[in-house]
């Protein structure tokens, strides 16, 4: 099997970092071939733009999916994106790993989904969803967070971890990938400061171990319930009876 990470984390000693190491050591022991995108270590250029295109189809006029499904069909994608799109096309585990930042994810690594992830080329108005690319595929993401695990409860002051990740998950489901559940680091980066410094070195370990356990175990893992497209009416919504899976699609107002 073939994996491809990608890390999202600007300091090479960080937590984040030592995770991938965790993946890279249990997938390649597990018999992967372990691809790693650094996208601060390659200086990944995050901002969609006219100057990445050469032959713009649209010179006066610039639109982000024109011009990448032009440049794909013309063979004029951009190296560093080509360079992405092939380690993705070659891997049949996707793994994310990133603090999260804001809420959300840094901006290199929304950057790099902007870019890489190629309209016209990588998914259309049909091929998304479970029609996507990749379906038959899974990804997984793995993100540290500032605060404790409690103030990420349904109720907690951070808001609902679940629904924070979601649009990151959903984004992969859009892809066609199989979403495994996340992992998730609590309380670290800033976090570990209001920690009893004698207890850090041991909760990292756990987290490590624990990350190191959920990849030797993918073979196990339940994807997430995604909608799909059986599910929604001509107009987009669901269909009446049928379920949403997140409180951001859902049956009732």
């Amino acid at each position: 099997m073939r994996t491809l990470i990608v890390l999202a984390h600007p300091e090479a000693k960080s937590f984040n970092a030592q995770l991938k190491d965790v993946a890279v050591e249990t997938l390649e022991n597990a018999g992967h071939r372990v691809e790693v995108s650094d996208l601060y270590a390659l200086g990944f250029d995050p901002v969609e733009g006219p100057e990445h295109f050469t032959e713009m189809k649209q010179p006066d006029w610039f639109s982000a999916q024109t011009e990448q499904r032009h440049a794909w069909e013309q063979g004029k994608t951009g190296a560093d994106v080509r360079a992405e799109a092939d380690k993705l096309e070659r891997a049949d585990f996707l793994l994310f790993q990133y603090p999260m930042w804001w809420f959300s994810m840094p901006a290199i690594l929304k950057g790099w989904l902007d870019r890489v992830l190629v309209y016209g080329g990588l998914y259309t108005s049909r091929m998304r969803y479970d029609e996507g690319y990749f379906t038959g595929r899974r990804a997984m993401i793995s993100v540290t967070t500032g605060g404790p695990e409690a103030t990420f409860a349904h109720n907690g002051r951070n808001g609902d971890i679940d629904l924070l990740l979601w649009p990151m998950n959903f984004a992969l489901h859009y892809m066609g990938y199989g979403v495994l559940p996340p992992f998730v680091a609590y309380g670290i980066e800033g976090g570990l400061k209001y920690s009893n410094p004698d207890s850090i070195p041991g909760r990292l370990q756990g987290y490590k171990e624990a990350l190191a356990a959920r990849l030797g175990a993918l073979d196990e893992a339940e994807p997430l319930k995604f909608n799909g497209w059986d599910d929604w009416d001509e107009d987009g919504r669901l269909k009446p009876g049928v379920p949403g899976y997140s409180p951001f699609m859902r049956g009732q107002p």
